[in-house]
């Protein structure tokens, strides 16, 4: 019968052309089949049943009784034609709601015609309802359906990762025969499984490896696939939410690697949930989700992530921040941001300065970015009780490029400012140079807070920890309150004097070896002559020796330049501390100790005056000239 099939679909309508009128018409959501009983009688117990029902009830003789008592007037032949009528149609059978519709129900009637069907792992759990439905079982028929696509999906489709995962995203439209037959339990503990067994390194989420650029932020990306470039894992997010949510929990109730589990939630999360990715602007596969769901799934992964601290990397960092984001835009609940905030400042390190700058979108909030959120994610990296050393520095410089930013808000107060820039340990900084760049654009975008405002925001700066360049700067600042600026002259001065100091011992050394490489061998002169023996001898190294004994008295002169120039750069230093001291004291009556104390200067007058220090020629000549200034001063 199968080498005489042929098929022919016209609209909605699909004929069986085989020779042989159709006595059969079945219609399956919307689609008719002309089909032939006994095929699909000799196949299926449930057509076999419905047919011999339809047989029972409208025979021959039924139709002509019934047509007769309705028309008794009528003609004979007008009778017979409706008796005609009756028996093309008491064949008419239909399946509105039938599993995987009329593409299933067409291979299940081919295979009744015994044409051979091709199962794949995305139309197996398919036929495998269709031949539940239809009661294709092996005690109506050898080898039937039910048999055919069990051997299938145990044989082939459990057997492949790849293959169980295409069959999973099958099962929705299915749903609950589906699950009743067992197939999504299989196909999970299948994945499962053999995810366990695989190498955690090949679930690396997608990397995008930017060029940084200054203040922390990127500029061009390139992703990286995942490795060996695999597709299942992307597959995987095709899955509905509900069947995935099942795998995870299904995966930690097996032990799995918590890497694993992290980062398929972060893959999913990041393809099913729009907005996570702000690099991703490509349009989901299927219709956009409403916001109660997209809502509900963010809640419902969050809930399920670990809680211990799996990759630490900045892609993942880059899609708690944007789950983060996403959640304040949902109104997720707080418990939910909680989690992501207490991952975040688990490796806070890592975040970049583009992931800081979250808008904010609380009513209560007039900031125009998230500082509450950035102190609480700070807070959680500094409670956490891992070793962060250099971790530490490297969140102090991403907090102060966060302060230049957040400083150009015109709503943000000043003592949020002062919180956030206090809250990292004194050793986070090495140089507060980052920092006073942060005071100076918060100052300078600020002109009208008060006096006290302005020296509590520049009370943050340590003037220990600003470099030359910084303190020269500072120096020069009109928009510094007083104070500051006398605290940064006066640690400016201590600085150069200290590289003074530094340039003095470098040059003594200098000349130290210079003397002692002339001086090291009493007998034998600079050009090899002894005094012994009037041979002249002739080293090889002579003309090295030269070549070292000029640079170094290059080396001294450039020294002693540089210390000249240092010279200068203290003398006017004194002249500025001194104009400002008369400045200072003739605005505060009190008195010295008055001014003092109300700017909080702890030096005394005598420390700006460098001439106790005054560098001379020689060594003789700097103790000639400290003793010389002590009985002066005396």
């Amino acid at each position: 019968m199968s080498a005489g099939m042929a098929t022919n679909s016209k609209g909605q309508a699909w004929f069986c052309t085989t020779g042989l009128p159709s006595d059969v018409v079945v219609d399956v959501n919307g689609m008719t089949f002309h089909l032939h009983k006994f095929p699909l009688m000799a196949k299926s117990k449930k057509l076999h049943e419905l047919i011999t029902e339809q047989e029972a009830k409208f025979t021959p003789d039924t139709v002509t009784d019934e047509r007769n008592s309705e028309n008794e007037e009528k003609e004979e032949i007008q009778a017979a034609a409706a008796v005609a009528e009756d028996e093309e149609l008491y064949c008419q059978l239909r399946f509105s709601d039938f599993p995987g519709g009329p593409e299933t129900f067409e291979m299940a009637a081919m295979f009744c015609y015994a044409v051979k069907i091709e199962l794949s792992s995305s139309n197996v759990a398919s036929l495998r309802c269709a031949a539940e439905v239809l009661e294709m079982t092996e005690e109506f028929c050898e080898d039937n359906l039910i048999s055919k696509t069990e051997r299938f999906f145990s044989q082939t489709v459990l057997q492949s990762l790849r293959d169980s995962i295409e069959t999973l995203k099958s099962c929705e439209c299915l749903m609950p025969l589906v699950e009743s037959l067992g197939i999504v339990e299989k196909c999970i503990d299948s994945i499962a499984t053999k995810v366990s067994a695989m190498d955690p390194s090949l679930f690396s989420l997608p990397e995008n490896e930017a060029t940084p650029i200054a203040g922390g932020r990127n500029m061009g990306t390139t992703t990286r696939s995942t490795a060996g470039g695999d597709r299942w894992l992307d597959e995987l997010t095709f899955v509905t939410s509900p069947l995935f949510i099942r795998l995870i929990i299904t995966m930690k109730s097996q032990n799995l690697n918590h890497e694993i589990i992290e980062n398929c939630l972060l893959l999913y999360a990041k393809k099913r949930i729009p907005g996570i990715n702000r690099t991703n602007r490509k349009p989901l596969p299927s219709s956009k989700p409403s916001e109660i769901e997209q809502k509900e799934l963010l809640e419902t992964i969050i809930t399920n992530l670990p809680e211990q601290n799996c990759t630490r990397s900045s892609t993942t960092v880059k899609l708690f921040f944007g789950m983060l984001r996403t959640s304040n835009i949902l109104n997720a609940s707080d418990d939910c941001k909680s989690i992501l905030e207490k991952k975040i400042g688990s490796q806070f390190e890592h975040a970049t300065l583009d992931d800081l700058l979250m808008p904010s979108y609380s009513y209560l909030s007039e900031t125009l970015y998230d500082v509450d959120c950035v102190q609480r994610i700070l807070a959680q990296f500094l409670d956490s009780s891992e070793d962060k050393t250099s971790a530490l520095m490297l969140v102090g410089k991403l907090i102060d490029g966060y302060l230049s930013e957040i400083a150009l808000d015109a709503n943000l107060k000043p003592d949020k400012f002062f919180e956030l820039a206090v809250a990292l340990p004194e050793q986070a900084r090495l140089y507060d140079d980052g920092l006073y760049r942060s005071v100076d654009v918060y100052i300078k975008a600020h002109p009208w807070i008060t006096e006290s405002d302005r020296e509590k925001v520049s009370g943050v700066l340590d003037c220990r920890k600003l470099t030359l360049e910084a303190c020269t700067h500072a120096a020069q600042n009109e928009r510094l309150p007083l104070r500051a600026v006398v605290q940064v002259l006066f640690f400016e001065q201590l600085q150069l004097r200290h590289a003074i100091a530094g340039t003095l011992m470098s040059a003594d050394m200098a000349m130290a070896l210079t003397h002692s490489d002339s001086d090291k061998s009493p007998t034998t002169t600079r050009h090899g002559v002894t005094e012994h023996d009037e041979t002249v001898v002739t080293t090889g190294d002579d003309d090295d020796d030269d070549v070292t004994w000029r640079a170094a008295v290059r080396e001294n002169q450039v020294l002693r330049l540089g210390m000249d120039t240092m010279r200068t750069r203290v003398h006017e230093l004194e002249r500025e501390c001194t104009t400002m001291k008369k400045a200072i004291e003739k605005i505060d009556k009190v008195g010295p100790d008055g001014w003092r104390k109300k700017f909080g200067c702890k030096f005394k007058t005598q420390v700006c005056d460098s001439h106790e220090q005054t560098v001379v020629e020689t060594r003789k000549g700097r103790r000639t000239h400290r003793t010389h200034h002590h009985h002066s001063s005396r």
